[in-house]
């Protein structure tokens, strides 16, 4: 943790902005207009274009930015990231996605966050509450990801790189992105949050820091990315590290928020049998609307109760399919332990039995 933190008390530190973009030209104007638009001007922005074929690098190329082309790609976000950051001039690493649009201070409140503590070695925010697609899943989505980060622990025990800071000799420090491991866009961020609270290094969740996203998400596309992307890439890292911080989506309220939807579902078909199960099913149900009252207010005072009710049957569908991508790994990682220690166990005993044989 060697970083210099006398001089970067003393003036406002310099900012790097790190966009990587693979085919993002649906929204890659309009989130660098926003960027370069920001109130905050001593920074600059290095748009790493991993293998686009949709003319994203041309896009880029119209605004004041550097662009960085990675011929035979795309290698993933992890890798883009780690291109542009050793290519960086800025004491602060600012990274974000393609699209999204930054708010106008959020640069300033960054580098604000940075001069005023500098104990500080990384920070992020969340998306807004005003998702621009207009779909029942997509508002779904992004809103639940901005509740989930404005209600999650200052003092974070993650990170994350769709509107997320770092100071850069930290960044060097913790060897960057881990882009071996994760070649597609995946955990990588949360990955580098790990890591760099088990250096001791400070990370925060700013509540103020947020930005607009503009993806657009179907249920097909939502399942497939939290599954593939999210719920099984992570409960690997959670069984690796044996670290299952109780913040953002991991709180116990969640975790106990499956185990309940996992009944409900379990004995609403029992019901099909013995109908006095159905009360069992209910009274599980009612026990997940509980423990996410809070979430669904928050659903029902944007848009109403019919969005409130369509978000509570989401919901319901990404706990079972979370927690089933959990028990899927945990399995997994039971069975390969098992794997090896066999052949281990078969050693110790020949061993043993040539031991008892001479003496």
């Amino acid at each position: 943790m060697a970083y210099d933190m006398e001089s970067e008390k003393s003036q406002r530190p310099d900012i790097t902005v790190i966009l990587p973009v693979y085919n993002g030209s649906a929204f890659l104007a309009r989130c660098l207009t926003t960027l370069t638009a920001c109130d905050y001007r001593s920074f600059d922005c290095i748009v790493v274009n991993d293998g686009s074929t949709d003319g994203s690098g041309a896009i880029a190329r119209k605004f004041p930015v550097r662009v960085l082309d990675l011929a035979g790609g795309p290698f993933g976000p992890a890798y883009a990231r780690n291109r542009g950051a050793e290519a960086a001039r800025g004491k602060i690493l600012f990274f974000v996605d393609a699209d999204v649009m930054v708010a106008p201070d959020a640069l300033h409140r960054t580098a604000m966050l940075f001069q005023e503590q500098p104990t500080l070695a990384a920070a992020f925010g969340s998306y807004d509450a005003l998702p621009e697609a207009r779909g029942v899943v997509s508002q779904y989505r992004n809103l639940l990801h901005h509740f989930v980060h404005q209600n999650g622990q200052s003092e974070a025990s993650t990170f994350w790189a769709g509107c997320g800071a770092i100071r850069r000799s930290v960044f060097e420090i913790i060897g960057g992105f881990d882009e071996k491991r994760y070649t597609t866009a995946s955990i990588e961020d949360i990955e580098l949050g790990y890591r760099l609270r088990q250096s001791g290094y400070r990370i925060l969740l700013d509540k103020g820091l947020q930005g607009t996203h503009l993806k657009s998400w179907n249920l097909y596309s939502l399942i497939q990315t939290d599954i593939a992307c999210r719920a099984i890439p992570w409960s690997r890292l959670i069984l690796e590290t044996r670290n299952i911080p109780d913040d953002l989506n991991l709180k116990v309220g969640q975790r106990m928020s499956f185990i309940l939807a996992a009944l409900a579902c379990a004995f609403l078909a029992l019901a099909a049998v013995r109908p006095k199960w159905l009360a069992v099913s209910a009274a599980a149900l009612l026990g997940v609307i509980a423990l996410n009252r809070k979430l669904y207010a928050f659903f029902l005072r944007q848009h109403g109760i019919v969005f409130a009710a369509a978000c509570i049957l989401l919901h319901l569908l990404y706990y079972l399919y979370s927690g089933l991508s959990y028990l899927y790994v945990w399995l997994d990682f039971q069975l390969r332990r098992m794997a090896t220690f066999r052949p281990i166990a078969a050693l110790k005993s020949a061993a043993r039995s040539v031991l008892n044989e001479k003496f």
